[in-house]
């Protein structure tokens, strides 16, 4: 994927498909320490630890007529490979929380993209959720 954007895209749509009804993107420029901060918290059924456990897998996925799950695994390495890291927490009934740090001053750091632009896009094709985004500056 071209830029961070697309990913919180894919990520989101793993928000829908677990009936989440509420999403929140926040990103956090921290300008001072040349990172960035992307979280995605959702309500939607959320994982056992198990399966949240494996969900880094790219050869993992719970989709049916899927043989790969590439959506959590490339995010996590858009931020490994530019000196980040990502965490995921679950739980069964509890929703998702997926924190990402990225080294903004790293040469192999993506470009964010057009993230309220893709927010946009959910929003309008998925009335029935509601979708929050915020982007602050730190420092």
């Amino acid at each position: 994927m071209q830029d961070l954007s697309l990913h919180v895209m894919d990520i989101l749509e793993n928000s829908i498909t677990a009936r989440a009804t509420k999403v929140i993107v926040k990103v956090v420029m921290r300008t001072g320490k040349e990172e960035m901060l992307l979280e995605i918290i959702d309500n939607g059924m959320g994982m056992d630890a198990e399966t949240a456990a494996r969900a880094l897998d790219p050869f993992f996925t719970t989709k049916t007529g899927k043989k790969t799950g590439l959506g959590l695994s490339l995010l996590k390495q858009a931020a490994e490979q530019c000196g980040g890291e990502m965490v995921l927490t679950s739980g069964k009934g509890r929703g998702t929380r997926i924190r990402a740090l990225f080294c903004t001053g790293h040469p192999d750091m993506k470009p964010v993209g057009d993230m309220a632009g893709t927010i946009d896009l959910l929003r309008m094709t998925h009335p029935e959720i509601t979708f929050e985004y915020t982007c602050e500056m730190e420092d």
